[in-house]
This record gives structure tokens, C-alpha cells and sequence, in this order.
């Protein structure tokens, strides 16, 4: 696969909730080494976009490659290994463990011991475990973080268990990383940190990245590409300058008359 051949591609991708149509037949094809933003109003179809993409919610119609791949043939818990992580817009941290040890959870699908050495203790896992530990730390690092890696979860501001989730995704060193509303939480100066460290390692590796966010000066700053959705449906795609200005996106924000 080349370097800016689509990795994901979503074809005619419809989703019914009884009676209600979430997505009606959507199109994204995500470039390999891109950043793809996905924006729309509250309502839009956004995560139920993503949970499509994860296996989550069942399609109706449509196709969903990924690398070649129908992942519409696999189980959620197949989606992972195949180099696809995500966040979500809940947290889901263990409040009584470490901040290393949540980013750890995040690995355990990539640790093979079996029962006995887990038992036993063998050398090879206490092996796996370290390598573990020190892929953890290095998220840690690059979210910023290494500094909080050994205290509590709890208590910590809810910015810095957004970033905790996000190093917990990017541990286990996917090629298609989606973030949903990573930048909730943070204020200004933290979003322009995170931005630039996520600017930083996708430039420095093949990651690819499908975002959610209703923060469009970040989006403007690391997306190649933007996908608006409204209503489930695709209204514009385009580079982010070119959506911002877009009227149809502006209406769908502000509503017809305000626009």
C-alpha cells in the first residue's frame, strides 16, 4: 500500500436505529499518513460513524475496508489487532490504579502468556510485562505526561484523563488511531501541546488519524482532510480551510436564517 493510498474506506454506509437513520449511505475514504477530520453538529452521525469503524452497532447497508480488509466480517474484538485503536468520549479509567497501569490495560490485548506463566510468573512474562510497562511510558511521553506516570488516576483533572486515554490508544501502536472529542476538557494551551505532539508523531510515522472534534481551529491546524456530516449525511468534504467557508457547513451549524 502506498504511502497516501486510502487505508480506510467507508462506502454507502447506512445505519438504522428502529426507525431512525443515524448514517444514509456515507462515503470517507482516509488516505494512509493522513489526518481526517470528522465535524458536524450534535446529532450528526459522528460516533456512530466511529462506532461502525469499531464494530459496535450493526450496518444496514454499505462497506467498511480497512487495509483491503472487510471489517464488516469481524467481531469488535477482532478490530484492534489489526492496527485500529480509538477513545471515546466517556472515560474509562480504573481510578484505583496508576496512570501507567491504565495505559497498560490498553496493551494486555497484545500479551500472549498463557495461564501457566501467568501462574508461575515465568521469565518470558515478567519479559512481556516490562516491555509492557516501558511501551506505556513511552504514550505517556508523548501526550506529555511521563511526570503523573505512577500517581492515582483519581482525582486528576478531567483534561489529563483525556490525554491518559489517548496514550493508552497510542500504546499499542495502531496505524488508524480515531480520537473522539480529544480536545474536551483541555484549555488553550493544552490543546496547542497536544496538537503540536500529535502533529509531531504522525510526521515521525505512518500513523494515520480520523478525529472528532467540535474544536475547528485544532481541526484547521493538523487535518489534511475534513468530512462535515449533518443529519447522517455528508454535506462537504475538503481541505479545512475550504469547509470553514463552505455556506452549506455554516448553515448547518448556525441554522438557514442566522447563516
Amino acid at each position: 500500500m502506498g504511502a497516501r493510498d486510502p487505508l480506510l474506506d467507508i462506502r454507502g454506509l447506512v445505519v438504522r436505529f428502529g426507525g431512525v437513520t443515524a448514517l444514509d449511505t456515507v462515503d470517507v475514504s482516509v488516505l494512509s499518513g493522513s489526518s481526517h477530520g470528522i465535524i458536524g453538529p450534535n446529532g450528526a452521525g459522528k460516533t456512530t460513524l466511529f462506532n461502525s469503524i469499531s464494530r459496535l452497532v450493526p450496518t444496514s447497508a454499505g462497506t467498511i475496508r480497512f487495509g483491503g480488509r472487510d471489517l464488516l466480517r469481524l467481531a469488535p474484538y477482532e478490530i484492534a489487532p489489526l492496527g485500529i485503536t480509538r477513545t471515546f468520549q466517556n472515560l474509562g479509567l480504573v481510578d484505583t490504579l496508576s496512570v501507567v497501569e491504565n495505559v497498560m490495560l490498553g496493551l494486555h490485548c497484545q500479551h500472549r502468556a498463557g495461564f501457566i506463566d501467568e501462574a508461575l510468573l515465568l521469565w518470558r512474562n515478567w519479559r512481556a510485562e516490562r516491555e509492557i510497562r516501558r511501551r506505556a511510558e513511552e504514550a505517556l511521553g508523548i501526550v506529555g505526561l511521563q511526570q503523573l506516570a505512577n500517581q492515582r488516576a483519581a482525582g486528576l483533572p478531567y483534561g489529563t484523563r483525556k490525554l491518559i486515554e489517548v496514550a493508552r490508544a497510542l500504546a499499542t501502536r495502531p496505524q488508524l488511531l480515531m480520537l473522539d472529542e480529544p480536545t474536551a476538557g483541555l484549555n488553550v494551551g493544552e490543546i496547542m501541546t497536544f496538537q503540536e505532539r500529535l502533529r509531531a508523531l504522525r510526521d515521525g510515522s505512518d500513523l494515520t488519524l480520523l478525529i472528532i472534534t467540535h474544536h475547528v481551529e485544532f481541526l484547521l491546524n493538523i487535518a489534511d482532510i475534513v468530512t462535515v456530516l449533518s443529519f447522517g449525511q455528508k454535506i462537504a468534504e475538503g481541505k479545512p480551510t475550504d469547509v470553514k467557508n463552505d455556506p452549506g457547513v455554516i448553515a448547518a451549524y448556525l441554522g438557514e436564517d442566522d447563516a
